[in-house]
C-alpha cells in the first residue's frame, strides 16, 4: 500500500509536492444509490484507460497507460483542479481525481468559503428586511422567492436543484418542494401558523419538522397551494438559478448555499459561548462542545441510523460505570477508616495515609464523572451525525479559538486527517477569533 501511495498518491503543483485524494477508480459492481434509487442494481462497468482523460502540464512526464492501452485524451488545462476524469456509465456523470483535502489548493478554497459566509454577517439584516418586504410584493414570483429565502435562512434548508425525472431518487430541496411536502396548521400544540414539513432531502434522508412561521409566510403558502394538486410544485415560478441571481445582486459571491454555512457557524459560536463553563474540567468542556456541534447538526438535519452496535457498547459503558461506582464507594469507606485511625493516633503516618486515600478517592470520582459524561454524550449522539457539519459547514477557526481559549488540546476535537485539512485554521486563529 505504501509503495502504491508513493508512486500514484502525489503530484507536483506549483512546485510543491501535494497529496492526491482518491487516486483509485472504483471497481465494477452493482450500483446501489441512496434511498429508492430508480437505477439500483445496474452494473457499474470497469473503467478502462480508454475512458480516462489525463490533465497535466505540457512539460511534465505524462503518466504511462497500462501496456496495450491508451488514454482517451491528455489535456493541459490549468484552469481546473482535477488531475484525471472519466464518465461513469450509470448516471453519465463525470468523476474526477482531485487533490487531498489537506492540499494548499483545497485549504484556500475552504478559507474562501468561510470568508464569504463571514461577509454575509454584515448584510444579513438588510437581506432579511428585504425578503420580509417582498412577502407583500405585487409579483407572485418575488413572493415565492422571499418565502423560499426565509426557509433557507431560518431552517438551513438546501436550495434544491431541478432534476431529471427517473434518473435519480425522488429527493427535493427548498425550491423543488411540492404541495404534498408541507401541511399548514392554523394552530397546533399551542402554537400559531405551524408549517409541517415532510420530505426526502439529499441522500434520501427524511426531513421532518414542525415550525411556527410568521403570519405573512403562512398566508403566502396558502396562496401558493391554492388550486394545486399534491404533486404540483409549491414554488412553481421559482428556480434555483433565479434565486441565486437575486442573491448575487445583494452581495458579491452570495448563493443559497452560503446561508447554510453562515447559520451553522454562527450557531456553533453562540452555543459555545452559552454552554461552556470555564470551571468545568476538560471532559465537561468537551461535552459542551459536542452539544454545540449537535445543535448545528440538528439545524442542518444531519442524521444517521442508530449504529447496530449501539446497545452493546452502551451496555459495556454502563458496566464500567457500575464498576467505577463500586470502587468510589470502597474508596469512601477507606477514607473514613483512615480518618478514624488518625483521630485515635494523631501520628504523622496516619495523617499521610488519610491524604493518600483522599487523593485516590478524588481520582476515582473524576474517572466516574468522565464516564458519566461519555454516556450522556453517546446517548444524545446516537441518531445525529456530527462529522458532516464539522467538516463542511463550521468555520474551523471557531473551534481552534475555543480550544486555545480554554486550554483544550486540538486533537480532542479534530483527528489527524482533520488537523491536516484544517492546518490553515490552526495556524491562523488566535483565542479571540470571532466568526
Amino acid at each position: 500500500a505504501d509503495k502504491i501511495q508513493e508512486e500514484y498518491g502525489y503530484c507536483i503543483l506549483d512546485g510543491h509536492r501535494e497529496k492526491i485524494g482518491n487516486f483509485k477508480t472504483e471497481p465494477p459492481g452493482l450500483f446501489r444509490g441512496r434511498g429508492e434509487h430508480p437505477k439500483m442494481g445496474m452494473l457499474k462497468k470497469r473503467i478502462m484507460p480508454e475512458d480516462v482523460i489525463i490533465n497535466c502540464s505540457r512539460d511534465s512526464k505524462i503518466p504511462e497507460p497500462p501496456e496495450g492501452h491508451k488514454w482517451k485524451e491528455v489535456r493541459f488545462d490549468n484552469t481546473v483542479t482535477w488531475l484525471a476524469s472519466w464518465t461513469e456509465n450509470i448516471q453519465n456523470t463525470l468523476k474526477y481525481i482531485m487533490l487531498n483535502p489537506s492540499s494548499k489548493l483545497k485549504g484556500e478554497k475552504d478559507w474562501e468559503k468561510y470568508e464569504v459566509a463571514r461577509r454575509l454577517k454584515d448584510v444579513v439584516h438588510t437581506i432579511r428586511a428585504q425578503y420580509r418586504k417582498d412577502w407583500e410584493s405585487k409579483e407572485i414570483k418575488n413572493r415565492q422567492r422571499a418565502v423560499a429565502l426565509y426557509f433557507i435562512d431560518k431552517l438551513a434548508l438546501r436550495a434544491g436543484n431541478e432534476k431529471e425525472e427517473g434518473e435519480t431518487a425522488d429527493t427535493v430541496g427548498c425550491c423543488s418542494l411540492r404541495v404534498e411536502h408541507i401541511q399548514l396548521h392554523p394552530r397546533l400544540d399551542g402554537q400559531e401558523h405551524v408549517v409541517e414539513f415532510d420530505f426526502l432531502g439529499k441522500d434520501s434522508i427524511r426531513y421532518y419538522n414542525r415550525v411556527s412561521v410568521e403570519k405573512p409566510v403562512f398566508k403566502n403558502l396558502k396562496l401558493f397551494m391554492k388550486n394545486k394538486d399534491p404533486t404540483d410544485d409549491l414554488f412553481d415560478q421559482l428556480t434555483t438559478t433565479f434565486l441565486n441571481k437575486h442573491l448575487q445582486h445583494l452581495m458579491d459571491g452570495l448563493t443559497a448555499k452560503v446561508f447554510r454555512t453562515y447559520n451553522a457557524s454562527i450557531t456553533l459560536q453562540e452555543q459555545l459561548k452559552a454552554l461552556t463553563n470555564p470551571e468545568d474540567n476538560v471532559a465537561g468542556k468537551l461535552l459542551s462542545y459536542n452539544r454545540a456541534n449537535r445543535a448545528v447538526a440538528i439545524l442542518c438535519n444531519h442524521q444517521r441510523s442508530i449504529p447496530k452496535t449501539f446497545a452493546r457498547s452502551m451496555q459495556v459503558l454502563q458496566e464500567k460505570i457500575d464498576a467505577k461506582k463500586k470502587q468510589v464507594k470502597e474508596a469512601q469507606e477507606e477514607v473514613k477508616k483512615a480518618e478514624d485511625e488518625f483521630n485515635e493516633t494523631k501520628d504523622a503516618k496516619a495523617e499521610a495515609n488519610v491524604e493518600k486515600k483522599k487523593k485516590l478517592l478524588k481520582r476515582l470520582e473524576e474517572q466516574l464523572a468522565r464516564l458519566n459524561v461519555q454516556a450522556t454524550d453517546k446517548e444524545e449522539n446516537k441518531q445525529i451525525a456530527l462529522g458532516t457539519s464539522k467538516l463542511n459547514y463550521l468555520d474551523p477557526r471557531i473551534s481552534v479559538a475555543w480550544c486555545k481559549k480554554f486550554g483544550i488540546p486540538i486533537e480532542r476535537i479534530y483527528n489527524k486527517t482533520q488537523r491536516e485539512k484544517f492546518a490553515w485554521a490552526i495556524a491562523m486563529a488566535g483565542e479571540d477569533f470571532e466568526f
